[in-house]
């Protein structure tokens, strides 16, 4: 099998040629209050902002991963981004244009007549279409800096609770300097039959994006949340360092589903976007949450969405796909802890590793003394594909209560020639069959997408073959 990559553009490698307003000048008080003053924010999140900055002065950047992250001079980011003369209809056309290269025109996000989509264009949000239908019903989908401003109280409220600004570096970095992201809160007994989606567009060079998510779903409700990303190619790395945070209340189910698909950089990994984030929920008596992501962009990701069962018969369940060629390298995985009684979680995770790429599962299941008969089943299963990939699985467990029944099972395999061989018999030619291998491989994780993602992933899969085998 030749594992030559095809030197193929990305196909959301474009950028939008307007003029930008934005604030840089080195990670410090000035740069923040500049950002403050800006988005004129109410004093409680100057002070979030400004203990969090002095936090990340006692924080380093994490050194544990399977593999080394570049250093990043924090004195070349543009920390906040904003198009300027954004009601001037040539730069409206001009952002319309992009979106409908993505596959999002407006016509297509009146016609998903299910589905509300936030458009997140670098610092600022574009467009939310269906939000005054939302609001009748009494659930808020706004963008963050607008909840901010409209409802202090509640942002006040949950703002930090699930992933303080002190649990990591990159959280506090975030903390800090965070810009735009998607506001939602379900109220009491409301069941949100529209999927809530946004999309985040990186546009400038040398900007980093620092959104944040914060989705409330209140007791008895249900919540299905969509996010999509990319970003333009340049030779230069660039920086996202994002944070969502889930507070499922009692008896509520929460869907959170992503496909990650920033530019990975050139076949020399040169470029390429450093995906560093933290993605945490917790769960309430009798509440669900559902992490699904996919991950086939950016040159590093390092990601672990995690739950915290903190209330009895809570229950969370993790399914991820990592598909990486070239040089990609991911370090990635979930955490469930475990408090309540009778709690239940489940971790499925597939990664696939073609050409040079690194690839590895880190996770952890931390029963607590008090979570009496809780349960958990991971399964980790890895498939190579040439002979230079490297993949790895390290599940931690802590189990502190004799109750606890723990199952874990992973595989490491290669992709199986007789089955290519096959396939070809048949007069299926070799991407074709490998993209249904691979599918084949991760379809009990594809099949949890909702339909607006469902359908790409297949497309996705053969896009990634297509480029990695020559």
């Amino acid at each position: 099998m030749n594992n030559s990559i095809l030197n193929k553009p990305y196909k959301y490698g474009f950028k939008t040629d307007i003029d930008s307003y934005n604030i840089s000048g080195g990670l410090n008080i000035n740069t923040l209050l500049k950002i403050i003053n800006e988005l004129e924010e109410p004093n409680f999140i100057k002070k979030f902002r400004l203990e969090a900055l002095n936090k990340l002065k006692f924080l380093r950047q994490p050194d544990w991963c399977f593999f080394e992250v570049p250093d990043i001079n924090y004195d070349k980011i543009s920390y906040y981004s904003k198009p300027i003369n954004l009601t001037d209809k040539d730069v409206l056309s001009k952002i319309d244009q992009t979106f409908e290269k993505l596959g999002i025109s407006k016509e297509q996000q009146e016609n998903l007549s299910n589905t509300a989509i936030d458009l997140v264009f670098d610092s600022v949000s574009i467009s939310n279409i269906i939000e005054p239908f939302l609001s009748k019903s009494g659930i808020i989908f706004i963008p963050l800096f607008k909840a901010i401003q409209k409802y202090p109280y509640l942002v006040k409220k949950y703002l930090g609770t699930v992933v303080p600004s002190n649990d990591n570096f990159f959280a506090a970095l975030n903390s800090a300097v965070f810009s735009e992201g998607s506001f939602c809160y379900i109220p009491k007994n409301i069941k949100c039959n529209f999927d809530l989606s946004t999309y985040f567009r990186t546009n400038l060079e040398n900007f980093a994006q620092f959104e944040r998510t914060l989705l409330i779903a209140g007791e008895n409700t249900k919540l299905t949340y969509l996010e999509g990303c990319t970003a333009p190619m340049y030779s230069e790395s660039q920086l996202h360092v994002a944070i969502v945070e889930i507070v499922a209340k009692y008896n509520s189910f929460v869907k959170y589903a992503t496909i990650q698909n920033w530019y990975r950089g050139n076949k020399l990994g040169e470029g390429g976007l450093y995906n560093l984030t933290t993605k945490r929920g917790i769960c309430f008596d009798f509440a669900k949450l559902e992490w699904t992501q996919i991950e086939v962009g950016s040159s590093i990701t390092w990601k672990y969405p995690s739950t915290i069962l903190k209330g009895n018969n809570s229950s969370s369940e993790f399914y991820s796909i990592s598909l990486l060629s070239g040089v990609q390298e991911a370090d990635t995985g979930s955490k469930m802890t475990h408090i309540g009684k009778n709690t239940k979680s489940k971790i499925v995770s597939k990664t696939i590793s073609l050409n040079s790429s690194l690839n590895i599962y880190r996770g952890l299941v931390d029963i607590k003394p008090s979570a009496y008969k809780s349960f958990n089943q991971t399964e980790c299963d890895s498939l190579l594909i040439g002979s230079n990939a490297l993949t790895g699985t390290f599940p931690y467990t802590k189990v502190s209560n004799s109750t606890a029944i723990i199952r874990q099972e992973a595989s490491i395999s290669k992709l199986d020639e007789e089955f290519l061989f096959l396939f070809m018999q048949r007069g299926i030619d070799l991407k074709t069959a490998v993209t249904l291998l691979i599918y084949g491989f991760c379809y009990n994780i594809c099949e949890k997408l909702p339909l607006e993602f469902g359908v790409e992933i297949p497309l996705l899969i053969s896009l990634r073959t297509e480029e990695a085998l020559g």
